[in-house]
């Protein structure tokens, strides 16, 4: 795997994960409901969620592989349509500054955070969709080490998710209740929409190999 291509990956998995959606929601609300260790807990559920996903996508793309490079090269392409359907979104809410961002502090008890961020991210059908559209784009079916390449890359975008995760569980819930959090919002969606963008429209003009 050329190194260009892992930076690449690094920086669209970053910003990917930084900007706040459902799962952050979803950590920053245990957070301040409980303090940071539930915020943790929440994190590493949903990362171990995220590792499923990561193995069940593998196994997926990699039996196409072995089956059919065109069917591959279908999946990847679909993939990049449905990245760039994010971007636009990402940039539609930007530019109207509409965030998905509503948390709310309540004063439920909290119990088996760890075990519900596992049932969230599993269940989350979203999530199987996007490991499906986003592994493939760094992908050469070609390529003899292509299902080595995929576990690599699925783990790595994993324990990105999880470290982001984490970086909201200890700042999210001062950072995200605070008057710039709509703005904070607002730049990371416009962030993560260009580079889905640009994502997309790279694998559109790249050769199918």
């Amino acid at each position: 795997m050329e190194v260009n291509t892992l930076v690449l990956f690094v920086i669209a998995a970053l910003s990917i994960n930084l900007i706040p959606g459902p799962d952050v929601i979803y950590i920053v609300t245990n957070t301040m409901k409980g303090k940071m260790h539930s915020g943790i807990k929440a994190s590493l559920g949903l990362g171990v969620g995220y590792l499923l996903h990561t193995l069940a996508a593998i196994l997926g793309l990699s039996a196409l592989i072995l089956s059919s490079a065109f069917l591959f090269a279908v999946i990847k392409y679909l993939g990049a349509i449905y990245l760039l359907y994010l971007g636009v979104q990402s940039l539609i809410h930007c530019y109207k500054n509409e965030s998905k961002l509503c948390v709310e502090q309540t004063n439920s008890k909290q119990s088996h955070v760890f075990k519900q961020g596992v049932i969230v991210s599993v269940l989350n059908p979203k999530v199987a969709m996007f490991f499906l559209a986003f592994l493939p784009q760094f992908i050469d079916p070609t390529s003899p080490n292509a299902t080595s390449e995929l576990l690599t890359l699925g783990l790595l975008f994993s324990v990105l998710a999880t470290c982001c995760n984490l970086f909201y569980a200890c700042l999210g819930g001062i950072l995200l209740s605070s008057s710039t959090s709509q703005k904070y919002s607002r730049v990371l969606e416009g962030v993560s929409g260009t580079i889905l963008i640009g994502l997309s429209v790279k694998i559109a003009s790249s050769d199918n190999k």
